[in-house]
Parts: C-alpha cells; structure tokens; sequence
C-alpha cells in the first residue's frame, strides 16, 4: 500500500511556493466558514503560524496530539508539525502566517531571541489576565467594548496588536509608496509578547540567569536532534558536536527539559513515529525503515517501551480517538 502524504501548503488550500517570503493575516472565518468550520491536516514547510481564538473555541490537532484550544489562546504551529482544527460555529480570531525573514531581519536581537523561544515547540498560550467574564471585545476587529481601564489586560492588548496587524496589512498603499515597515513592527510585537506569556508560563514567573544561560546551548542541543534524530546518533556524538561530556550534556538538558539527554532524542524519534502511524498507510514495519530501524522487531520493541501500546494497537486506538466527538 502507498504511503498516504499529508497535505503541505503554503496558505491551508493553496500551492507551496518555495522561497517565498512572507507575511500574511486573515480573520478565521474567511477561510473556515466555506469548509463548515474544520482545517484537514497539513503541514507547512519554512513557515511559521499562530491562531488567535478571540472568541468561541477550537478543538486543534497538533502532530499526534488533541488539544482543545478556548477563547483569548494562541495556537503555535512551528514548520513541519501536522496540524488542523475544528472550530465552533462562528469562532473569531485570526491567522497569521510568517516567515523568518520578516522578523529576523536588521538590528533585532530580542525579537530573534523572542521568535526561536515562542517557535521550539508547538502549543497553546492561554491568556487569562485577570479580565472579567464577557470582557473580550464583541467581534474580531478588536473595537473595544469596555472601559479605557481595561487596557492594563493583557488578553485584550493581543486582540487590539492582531487587529491592529490586520488593519495595516489590509490597507492600500499609497500612490508611489514603498511598502509599509508597519506590518512587520506589529508582528515582531506580536511574537515578542507571545514568547513572553509563554515563558512566564512555562517557569511560573521566575526567571533565573542560569536558565538564560544554558538555554542557546540546550536549543544547539534539539537542533541537533531536529536534524539527526532518524540517524540514531550515538549520545557521544551529540555531546561531541556541542563540545561537552556527556555528563554534562545530560545535566544541562535535565535542568531545561526535565529528563536525560537521550530521552530527548527518543522522544523525538517516538513523536515521529507516532506521526507516521497517524498519517502514513504504510505497515509499521515499512515506517520502521524509514525511521533509521534495520530491524522492525526492535522498533516494535522501542515503541512498547515509550508509549506502553505496540505500533499497531496505537495505531488503531489513534483512528478511534479522531472518529470520536470532540
């Protein structure tokens, strides 16, 4: 059987340009009304995204993972991750859509900074800034509804920065003009306070130099991983490419991550896996070769041990979960 590809695009519905630079925001339901409110699976490649639900909800597919996604979130969807969503009926928010290049040109360190930390992973950052129920502007075009006080919530200046976003990249240029640097200013805001939330969330408002520190060398780290993971390098040759021991390796990964070095790796080479099971008709020991497995026996063996369910039975109870109601 042939393998079944997932969809990749450069807008969700339209052709892969390679190359092209870009910078582009809609409203959710411009795109998503016309497909009764779901996005298949697809991926996009050198391209980075965020959706911002200003209201309503989304239930988003993230690699192998199901996230239900609430009102004031935003949904980071790094290159390459296998992504869709379902949205209730009449969600508000918008999209965008960039490429590095707009962001890491010219003199921005903290917003290089800002847009690798926000892009490591894909996730959900959730604003809850204190702002009382109902409120959220009315509609996605972020006219304010309530008091001028209310700009102290952290929620509504990401609404008022994404329509701000969208106003200036919709309006027309003038006569002879060169292009606006408008746009771009407002997405490396957009991206800065993103990275920003999603730090404050992930150490629980405690920043620390150590943590600064060791964090280029532990993003050196998964970039290593990123590229190598199917080659099943060696720990040694990591740590080697990185100019470090071992033991150090594994004792800077397990103060930024949480768990050792190679479980790093393995982790990657699982989620890969379980990507493959989820989207690939191909038998488990053909995706056991192009993983970088000489024996499918082993693999079956390696899966067991990191998600408790052999290829097949996770295989089968992935397909039952996706038929399920949300």
């Amino acid at each position: 059987m042939q393998p079944l590809p997932v969809p990749t695009f450069s807008l969700y519905g339209e052709p892969v340009e390679p190359g092209r630079e870009m910078l582009h925001i809609e409203d959710i339901q411009s795109r998503s009304r016309v497909r009764r409110w779901e996005i298949d699976t697809h991926v996009h490649q050198g391209l980075y995204q965020i959706v911002w639900i200003a209201r309503g909800w989304a239930t988003a597919t993230l690699d192998e993972h199901r996230l239900q996604v609430p009102a004031m979130s935003a949904v980071v969807v790094p290159p390459g991750v296998v992504h869709g969503f379902r949205f209730a009926p009449e969600t508000a928010g918008f999209v965008l859509t960039i490429s590095p290049r707009f962001l890491l040109d010219g003199d921005f360190q903290e917003t290089g900074d800002a847009f690798r930390q926000l892009f490591s992973a894909a996730g959900i950052v959730h604003f809850d800034a204190g702002c009382a129920p109902g409120d959220a502007p009315d509609d996605a075009s972020g006219n304010a509804t309530e008091e001028a006080t209310e700009e102290a919530c952290a929620a509504h200046r990401m609404q008022r920065l994404f329509a701000a976003l969208m106003d200036e990249f919709r309006a027309p240029a003038a006569p002879g003009a060169t292009n606006s640097p408008v746009p771009t200013w407002l997405a490396r805001a957009v991206v800065w306070r993103l990275a920003r939330a999603r730090q404050q969330a992930a150490q629980a408002g405690h920043p620390h130099e150590r943590a600064w520190r060791h964090q280029a060398m532990f993003a050196r780290f998964m970039l290593l991983v990123e590229s190598h993971f199917m080659d099943h390098w060696p720990l040694e040759r990591y740590a080697s490419r990185l100019g470090m021991s071992t033991t150090r390796l594994n004792r800077l990964v397990r103060a930024e991550a949480g768990r050792s070095a190679l479980q790093c790796i393995h982790d990657r080479l699982t989620r890969e896996a379980c990507r493959r099971l989820a989207y690939v008709a191909a038998p488990a020991s053909r995706l056991a070769v192009d993983l970088g497995f000489d024996d499918p026996a082993y693999f079956n063996r390696f899966f067991k041990r990191q998600t408790g369910m052999t290829p097949l039975r996770w295989r089968v109870a992935h397909r039952q979960a996706a038929t399920a109601p949300a």
